[in-house]
């Protein structure tokens, strides 16, 4: 258990790196304060949210427009005990002195909470939000600091879990030769120890170990290597996983593909011939139901006329984060950033009407690793691509929980 608990808290602290090998990077307008007006009467609900736009680096204009898509929703379905719920939105533009002026405005505007944002830089805005007492719910994930730091609520169990499950299932769909591959990035190696771990706690052999040049372009020597003497290919190279399927599906090879929400898209799938393609069958592993499941109705419907990605695992996240938010607010008899905490930390269960398990942050449910202290929810799910679609991967399928491989002794 030591061995585990030293290499998972040195995975916590490349988090950040390894996020772009989990969310779709893209452009989008600059964001700022909600103009979302409200006939409802009751005591304004404010929270803020953050996230890149405008960047060069992984932006995500996603997350203000879900955010501000469920602020429209809820208002029209009531609000938050009767009141408004006020979004104020902050471009923290992939830069830590930017994302440390968004926490430092959301203390300024006495938020009761930060909520479903997206920023690399969380050991420089979570000290500011912790002093303040403000809570920081959902997040994406992609900061260390996320899933340490005692104000962090998030609704997901981030890299670690969502990989873990992934070699889960990769053994599970019967692949026994597995190579992973990834960039040659030291954030990324521990992505593929938590694969490792996923495979060899299911009972597989462990995968062969890839790595491609973060600058390569023609990836036909990493695919002649991955295919030989393997059956299934886990590809983890985010937004670029479709320069493997090119040099791939130029190879002519035919063996099984697979990954984490982020890599293979159902866009990707559809540009190499939808049904025919060779990501038809693929083992895809999120954190979420898919989309195309009736527990997203609300979200499909808040972003129907928008440019919300609603298969964003970002999007997702924040959506998600929302609901929690309306949970545990509903049950306070006056909303305020300590009730909220106080709420958060010993409710018995938060209802996210199936787009989690029941979440819960008490102390009894945390993962008792050091530096992933923070993740209480250690589930994922098995998903595939069929139709050029992200489907469950099985019908009856749900959520897997894989506490027990991270937490396994063999975990070192």
């Amino acid at each position: 258990m030591n061995d585990s608990r030293r290499r998972t808290s040195a995975a916590a602290s490349c988090l950040a790196v390894t996020a772009v090998l989990l969310a779709a990077g893209c452009g989008g307008e600059a964001a700022g304060s909600s103009t979302e007006t409200s006939s409802l009467k009751g005591t304004p609900v404010k929270v803020m949210v953050w996230n890149p736009e405008d960047t060069q680096g992984s932006a995500q204009p996603g997350v203000r427009l879900t955010a501000q898509a469920y602020e429209k929703w809820i208002n029209a379905n009531g609000g938050i005990k009767g009141g408004p719920l006020k979004v104020i939105t902050c471009n923290e533009k992939n830069d830590p002195d930017e994302a440390e002026k968004c926490a430092q405005q959301a203390v300024a505007e006495k938020v009761v909470a930060v909520v479903g944002s997206y920023s690399l830089a969380g050991d420089r805005y979570m000290p500011i939000l912790q002093k303040a007492g403000i809570p920081y719910i959902g997040g994406t994930g992609v900061s260390a600091a996320e899933f340490s730091n005692p104000l962090s609520f998030p609704v997901n169990g981030g890299t670690p879990a969502v990989f873990a499950a992934h070699g889960q299932q990769l053994v599970e769909d019967g692949c026994k030769e597995i190579s992973g591959v990834r960039y040659d990035l030291a954030a990324a190696a521990i992505v593929s120890q938590f694969l490792t771990l996923g495979v060899t706690f299911a009972g597989g052999a462990a995968p062969k170990d890839l790595k491609v040049p973060v600058t390569a372009t023609d990836l036909a020597p990493q695919v002649a290597a991955a295919t030989k003497g393997s059956d299934c290919v886990s590809v983890i190279l985010g937004t670029h996983s479709d320069l493997f399927v090119k040099s791939y599906v130029q190879s002519g090879a035919k063996t099984k593909l697979g990954s984490v929400v982020g890599n293979l898209t159902p866009e990707l799938a559809e540009s190499t011939g939808g049904s025919g393609s060779p990501l038809e069958g693929a083992a895809i592993t999120g954190y979420y139901p898919p989309t195309a499941d009736a527990v997203w109705k609300d979200f499909v419907q808040a972003a129907k006329g928008t440019d919300i990605d609603t298969s964003n695992g970002a999007n997702e996240t924040t959506w998600v984060a929302f609901k929690v938010l309306t949970e545990a607010a509903g049950k306070l008899p006056a909303i305020s950033s300590k009730a909220l905490v106080q709420e958060l930390n010993t409710t018995s269960g938060i209802d996210t009407g199936g787009l989690t398990p029941p979440l819960t942050w008490k102390t009894s449910t945390a993962l008792p690793i050091k530096g992933l202290d923070r993740i209480h929810n250690t589930t994922a799910t098995e998903l595939t691509i069929r139709d050029g679609k992200i489907e469950w991967a099985k019908e009856g399928s749900t959520f897997v929980d894989v506490r027990k491989v991270l937490t396994a002794k063999s975990a070192g």
